[in-house]
């Protein structure tokens, strides 16, 4: 009686466990289905494209490689352009953009008055739509009539073209992109929440000063929250495309012709689907192949809690 009591146990025990994960995988279900319907499988089909000289009226022609020799082995002469611009931008924005929205939450972080407000105020902006911020910044940065201009020529400083000049065009967007940078300064807060007061009140016993405490805890004990704002602003300097179609349509003289906007272009303006599938993939190329460096030489800087280096 005992063996069949048990037996049937076990039998009841496995039944509830497969009715578990069947609801398990139910609950699941939409979004295994998003993933594999939005997600992978227009990858998988865009893959194919850039194998095709698709143009979004005809039958997809397979060609091979052609679009990627096409690219890579400068057939286009705007493929190594915007390359070098996107690249241009990601130097310029993605270490100005970390440092400024670091030294931003350092401040935030102090106990004064009203920091909620201030916190409040400084994140705003990041939750601003994109095309907004673009026509704001349009108006700021006009030569002519722009605020900047007129705050230049109030302290005796020499105007400038701002994004209507191929030299300042990108720079322009850079600090225009450290507007944006909310989000990022919220991660950085949360992390500096994060580090125990104990260490600071270590430091403060043997005399240290503020610049100390920075150096010596808050920069170290950030590295892991820093680690994770570089890789994301590296994906998503590279993705930028709002601002040079709202602000600067690529110019001028397709300086601010970013990859994602000749991308835009090659699909919907001249109609090469295939060509721009093979761009998009190349991007992600290159997008996992400094991800990939960013990750292997982190080990060099990037300290966790407790285990010392990563």
């Amino acid at each position: 009686m005992e063996a069949i009591s048990s037996h049937t146990g076990n039998r009841m025990r496995k039944k509830r466990r497969t009715q578990r994960e069947l609801y398990g995988w139910l609950f699941a279900l939409p979004a295994i289905l998003g993933l594999l319907i939005f997600t992978l499988g227009p990858m998988i089909y865009s893959l194919y494209m850039s194998f095709t000289d698709y143009s979004g009226s005809n039958s997809p022609g397979f060609i091979g490689l052609d679009n990627y020799k096409r690219m890579l082995g400068g057939g286009d002469p705007y493929f190594y352009k915007s390359l070098a611009v996107t690249f241009y931008f990601v130097i310029l924005s993605v270490p100005t953009g970390i440092v400024y929205s670091f030294l931003l939450a350092i401040l935030l972080n102090q106990n004064v008055k009203g920091k909620s407000i201030f916190r409040t105020i400084f994140y705003l902006p990041s939750i601003v739509p994109i095309i907004a911020i673009s026509f704001i910044w349009l108006w700021l940065l006009n030569p002519d009539l722009g605020l900047a201009n007129e705050l230049l020529s109030t302290l005796g400083l020499p105007g400038s073209q701002w994004i209507f000049g191929e030299k300042s065009v990108v720079p322009s967007l850079a600090l225009m992109n450290l507007w944006t940078t909310g989000g990022t300064m919220i991660i950085f807060l949360a992390g500096l929440q994060d580090i125990p007061r104990s260490l600071y009140e270590a430091i403060e016993m043997d005399g240290g000063s503020r610049l100390a405490k920075l150096r010596h805890i808050t920069i170290p004990m950030m590295t892991p929250t820093i680690f994770f704002n570089l890789i994301m602003g590296i994906i998503n300097g590279f993705q930028v495309f709002s601002q040079a179609y709202v602000m600067t349509n690529g110019g001028p003289n397709n300086a601010s012709l970013f990859y994602v906007f000749y991308l835009y272009r090659e699909a919907f303006q001249f109609s090469r689907m295939g060509s721009a599938s093979a761009i998009a993939w190349v991007l992600f190329a290159i997008i996992m192949v400094l991800t990939y460096i960013v990750f292997k030489t982190s080990n060099k800087w990037v300290y966790y809690e407790g285990d010392g280096a990563r």
